[in-house]
């Protein structure tokens, strides 16, 4: 009885979250004015055509470009820069490194909101404004992606360290072929992390994108929206799109 309940539970919450995104796909799979209120139930008629103009006319295409070559720049970063910052604090001792480290994780309280200005201004002096740089750039390191990889740097034994450097191995040399291997699925959960955020930003390219061309998808989900209120399954077919 219990497992039967927790299953009609879990069936429920499917339903909840999963029924959106089936009636974005019924809107989207429909000709305007096809669709009536029953119509987000069952699909009347079935066309693919909101989906090819969602791509060509609505420019979608090369927002997704331009919204996978940022999340991939900024993914490689974040993953980078984690890794030799993670290391230093947890394998480095040099003066004021708890402290220098508290700073770092001590970044996470202030909320993104509250940087924005300050970011968008020495983005605009440098002449990155409508720019892959000024996209990117702001974000190729993250607190977060730091404390994870130092937490679990931390984890690793002190002996492994100290057989290596008694082979003569440097820490350029341990951190490669022996701390990143063990370290692999904590860097995996943060590249998936730091792709997903990035790609699901609105925010900042709204503020440093000017340009049509240089929209990244979900800016141009809302330029799509605004110019096409009366087309309602197109926007369902970019929102499905950039989804995918």
């Amino acid at each position: 009885m219990r497992t039967t309940l927790r299953y009609a539970l879990l069936v429920l919450v499917s339903i909840v979250v999963l029924f959106p995104i089936y009636a974005a796909i019924v809107v989207a799979i429909q000709p305007l004015g096809e669709y009536t209120d029953l119509g987000v139930l069952v699909p009347s008629q079935f066309t693919l055509q909101p989906f090819l103009d969602a791509f060509h006319d609505a420019h979608l295409a090369r927002y997704l470009v331009n919204s996978f070559l940022v999340a991939a720049a900024i993914t490689v970063g974040q993953v980078i820069t984690s890794i030799l910052s993670g290391y230093a604090f947890a394998m480095l001792r040099f003066p004021g490194r708890r402290v220098l480290f508290a700073l770092f994780v001590a970044t996470l309280l202030v909320p993104t909101e509250a940087i924005q200005v300050v970011n968008l201004q020495t983005v605009d002096g440098l002449g990155w404004t409508n720019t892959f740089m000024g996209l990117s750039v702001p974000f190729l390191a993250t607190a977060l992606g730091i404390f994870m990889l130092r937490q679990v740097f931390m984890t690793l034994p002190r002996d492994l360290r100290d057989a290596a450097a008694i082979d003569g191995v440097g820490h350029w040399g341990f951190l490669r072929h022996v701390a990143v291997p063990l370290v692999r699925p904590t860097i995996g959960a943060l590249a998936l992390l730091g792709f997903l955020g990035t790609w699901n930003q609105y925010l900042w390219p709204n503020l440093v994108v000017t340009e049509q061309d240089m929209n990244t998808v979900q800016s141009g989900l809302r330029l799509l929206s605004k110019s096409n209120l009366d087309e309602p399954n197109l926007v369902m077919a970019g929102t499905v799109i950039a989804a995918i």
